[in-house]
């Protein structure tokens, strides 16, 4: 399906589809994904960490599942609460306040001792970390058009790619030379100088204060969950949370006990795909603005599907096998969420763009957590170590994709239907 947006310029303006960026542009989109690096990292790093944190704790892959999941139920409560006042505030000064909130759980989690302190440290980090990520989506939906938001998103969710590619192996090599919390502590220094940067040149960003109407945050809450159109959206986003809280969590314990991949060999697959995915990100955004985002995202489920058919039926493998498998999914996963990320930035309505952002992300934390510990129902580890019934995680990973490409085209041509009448009342989404 193409997506149309009308590029009708007059003369001596330059369509949307081809402007360049600013320099105040280019250093949002650097800023924004040098933070989101920080929060993804955070959450990431629990997976390649968690063959080592399995036997260092003494724990189980129950138990692991539970501190994934405390951050997810975490950032989905604060998510929720922060719905309501998401728009009346600057939004650097929101974006300020939970950082510092993020950073102190970090450090938290770089200084626990024991298993239960992890998991209050994880508490703490999502009730603040969740909340960043719809902060940030906010933000560049009002600085960026529509037309440009795939370009956007396409280099602020390479932050994935790039934790993928420095975050991870240099975690892990930390992690093996000076434990487990090394990872967490050189994670806050990053975090300081972000913040240091957010403060002194991120503009006021406070457009959307002037067109609120409720007098109480509890009403715009009301107002904006019991919205149709919005509610397609989390619907969605449920579905697409599934897929990588069920297969990320438990990921490197497959590919070390099941795959036969040695500890030493896990950050070159970390690595290798991460560098794939940090062009596929800039990419798939690119193709999301000038083909349609909904191609480029049913094209990405579609991959998705046949690597994860395969991969969570292997056996012990060659590295070459699981390095390249690894890098076509991801390339798969990445057009997906980038597309559909930009694609459904523009349901809400700007004056409610703040607290759609927040109930997403609540939404997709809380989603995300049921789904990781459903993981950690299904999983079992034999004696051995190896994981068994991770085959039947795949294929409800398939089956989740499949109802999400038709939950995401009704997106696609609600979007379709607002862009036009926007055209033609001469407003922008």
């Amino acid at each position: 399906m193409k997506e149309h947006i009308p590029t009708t310029a007059t003369a001596g303006q330059v369509p949307v589809a081809a402007q360049n960026f600013s320099r105040y542009q280019v250093f949002i989109v650097a800023i924004l994904a040098i933070l989101q690096f920080t929060i993804i990292l955070d959450f990431i790093v629990l997976s390649p960490l968690g063959a080592q944190l399995i036997q260092e704790l003494a724990i189980t892959p129950q138990q692991f599942g539970w501190v994934v999941s405390a951050y997810a139920f975490s950032a989905g409560a604060s998510g929720l609460l922060a719905a309501g006042f998401a728009d009346r505030f600057d939004r650097k000064k929101l974006l300020l306040v939970f950082y510092s909130g993020f950073i102190l759980g970090t450090l938290l989690c770089g200084l626990a001792p024991d298993y239960y302190s992890l998991l209050i440290a994880r508490i703490v980090t999502g009730i603040f970390g969740g909340v960043i990520g719809s902060i940030s989506f906010a933000i560049i939906t009002d600085l960026f058009p529509l037309q440009m938001r795939g370009r956007v998103m396409g280099f602020v969710q390479m932050a994935f790619a790039v934790s993928q590619v420095m975050g991870i192996p240099l975690s892990l090599y930390l992690a093996n030379l000076w434990g487990w919390h090394a990872p967490f502590l050189l994670l806050v220094g990053v975090s300081v100088l972000v913040a240091a940067a957010v403060i002194l040149y991120m503009k006021p960003i406070d457009a959307h204060l002037k067109l609120q109407t409720e007098s109480k945050a509890v009403w715009h809450l009301v107002r904006v969950v019991s919205n149709r159109h919005y509610l397609k959206g989390f619907g969605a986003i449920v579905l697409l949370a599934t897929g990588g809280f069920m297969l990320m969590p438990f990921a490197s314990t497959f590919t070390v006990y099941n795959l036969g991949i040695s500890l030493e060999q896990l950050p070159m697959i970390y690595m290798v795909t991460g560098l794939c995915a940090m062009v596929a990100g800039p990419l798939a955004g690119k193709l999301s603005d000038q083909l349609g985002k909904y191609k480029v995202f049913f094209w990405g489920s579609v991959i998705s599907i046949v690597v994860i058919a395969f991969y969570c039926n292997l056996g012990p493998s060659p590295l070459w096998l699981v390095l390249l498998l690894n890098v076509i999914m991801f390339i798969g996963i990445t057009s997906r969420m980038v597309s559909a990320t930009a694609l459904m930035s523009a349901v809400p309505d700007p004056a409610d763009r703040g607290a759609y952002m927040s109930i997403q992300s609540s939404v997709q934390q809380v989603s995300g957590g049921l789904a990781t510990m459903a993981a950690g129902l299904i999983v079992v580890q034999s004696p051995g170590g190896a994981l068994l019934h991770y085959d039947v995680i795949g294929y409800v990973v398939i089956i989740t994709t499949l109802v999400t490409m038709f939950s995401v085209l009704a997106i696609d041509k609600l979007v379709q239907r607002k862009v036009a009448a926007a055209a033609v009342a001469g407003a922008t989404v």
